[in-house]
């Protein structure tokens, strides 16, 4: 691999500096445009639910906690089982496929809580909070029906969100940004590597191995027709 010398591949990039702005400004404008225009904005509702103690005497114990935390990933496998979504589904009459549901259902687990969290994704603010309430509340009844429990508490109801969540202007711009920059400086880069062309007694001497005892200067066009 030819040693690639960094002060020559500076002076290549800072001769080169417009192209890398063309470059960088020509892929911001068109991934805000993507994404202020073409980008179809997706909205997100949440709503938390705590896995609560059945016992009679509605306290806690160590025992309780244990089995609890140990049934939380089985309740989160739950909250997306067919079952569950197809019964969403038909309650809400939705046009959708039980994948295509089941991809825009999120289920997370704060770590050590009891605390599962249900988000749904739509391209509908209102439907994306209705699917959540759903949701939850077939969710409730299916772990009533298996487990002959009712230890599933709603913390928070789902809420309407008016800003999309798969769309932030500020962060694409940085994003943008950052591509564009790496993308020109990288075809600068590929550029200059297979650039063979001589552009200075150092390059003759480098490459070639020859001492330089002279330069031809480069004649001036203009001068020498005015002089005719």
């Amino acid at each position: 691999m030819e040693e690639i010398n960094l002060k020559e591949l500076l002076d290549y990039f800072k001769d080169r500096i417009l192209i890398i702005a063309i470059i960088v400004l020509g892929i911001l404008v068109v991934g805000c445009f993507y994404s202020i225009f073409i980008k179809v904005p997706l909205y997100q509702s949440s709503s938390q639910v705590v896995l609560v103690s059945s016992g009679e005497n509605g306290g806690y114990n160590t025992s309780d906690v244990s089995i609890i935390k140990s049934l939380i990933g089985t309740y989160s496998s739950i909250v997306k089982s067919d079952s569950v979504v197809d019964t969403v589904i038909s309650n809400l009459s939705l046009d959708y496929s039980t994948n295509y549901l089941k991809g825009n259902i999120t289920v997370s687990n704060p770590t050590d809580t009891s605390i599962i969290k249900i988000s749904v994704t739509d391209k509908d603010s209102k439907v994306a909070a209705m699917i959540t309430d759903e949701v939850v509340k077939v969710f409730s009844e299916e772990v009533t029906r298996i487990y002959q429990l009712q230890n599933v508490s709603v913390i928070d109801k789902a809420k309407e969100n008016e800003n999309p969540s798969n769309i932030n202007v500020m962060k694409d711009i940085v994003i943008y940004l950052v591509v564009g920059l790496v993308l020109s400086l990288g075809i600068i880069f590929v550029i200059f590597y297979f650039d063979t062309t001589i552009k200075s007694t150092e390059d003759v001497e480098n490459k070639l191995g020859l001492p330089v005892f002279g330069v031809v200067p480069r004649a001036n066009r203009n001068k020498t027709k005015s002089k005719k």
